[in-house]
């Protein structure tokens, strides 16, 4: 497993952390990987009751690393970050998450995925997909409209602007807005809390929130059939050379 991913388990929660802080925590074709891999265990691990998800340094996830995302594989149904969309629709186990930063592109809509979510004050949450000539994935096209309206997120997809954190919390997108010292705390105190609910009722509570998941996993392969021929296009090459000149990453 990459050391850009870290992992630790402690009292029935698996922590699972971005560890690339000097690219804001951006995604690398190796850590969609391990991260499929982390989650794979810890599904398969008896002992874990939650996992949580967190970054290290000033930013939860800056989205994909664009330089890293297009020199690598052909993306196709086959590419890792299908693998974890797919995952993260169908995880059986609650899914918790710590954000503080910068959260760009997949850093939100993974969120989306999760049973609670955290943010510290310093959280800026954008998902500037149209913006770079592509199309939502993570099937947030359906969850998003579903969490806050679709005029909300109308604004959020087709804008893409930065929302903060207790912006995010009014909107249903994170449970808490708290300062940045008390972030780890009290993610990690809600994961523990979790994590000591009895079992069975705690998963099937889940499930009946969380409903049938074949709709989710249908828009997740019609988003990324689009975002698969969106990448080939020259809309996408003129606003990403445009982007990396700028040094951002989504």
């Amino acid at each position: 497993m990459t050391e850009q991913l870290l992992v630790s388990r402690d009292a029935g929660v698996c922590e699972v952390r971005f560890n690339r802080p000097e690219k804001r925590n951006a995604i690398t074709y190796a850590m969609y990987q391990a991260l499929v891999g982390a989650l794979q265990d810890a599904q398969a691990d008896s002992s874990v009751r939650v996992v949580l998800l967190g970054g290290e340094g000033s930013a939860f996830c800056a989205g994909n690393d664009l330089q890293d995302f297009l020199a690598g594989p052909k993306f196709t149904p086959a590419h890792p970050v299908m693998a974890l969309l797919r995952m993260l629709a169908t995880f059986a186990k609650p899914l918790v998450a710590a954000v503080q930063g910068p959260t760009v592109g997949i850093g939100v809509t993974m969120l989306l995925h999760c049973d609670l979510v955290v943010a510290a004050r310093s959280a800026q949450l954008s998902m500037p997909f149209v913006a770079l000539g592509l199309v939502p994935e993570a099937g947030s096209s359906l969850l998003l409209p579903h969490l806050v309206g679709r005029q909300r997120a109308a604004e959020l997809l087709l804008l893409g602007r930065p929302i903060d954190a207790l912006a995010a919390q009014g909107l249903g997108i994170v449970n808490r807005a708290v300062e940045d010292a008390a972030l780890a705390g009290e993610a990690h105190s809600l994961a523990r809390s979790l994590a000591q609910q009895p079992e069975r009722a705690l998963a099937e509570t889940r499930r009946l929130l969380r409903g049938d998941p074949a709709p989710l996993l249908e828009r997740i392969e019609e988003e990324a059939r689009i975002f698969g021929a969106q990448l080939e296009t020259e809309e996408f090459r003129d606003r990403v050379r445009a982007f990396l000149t700028r040094g951002r990453s989504t």
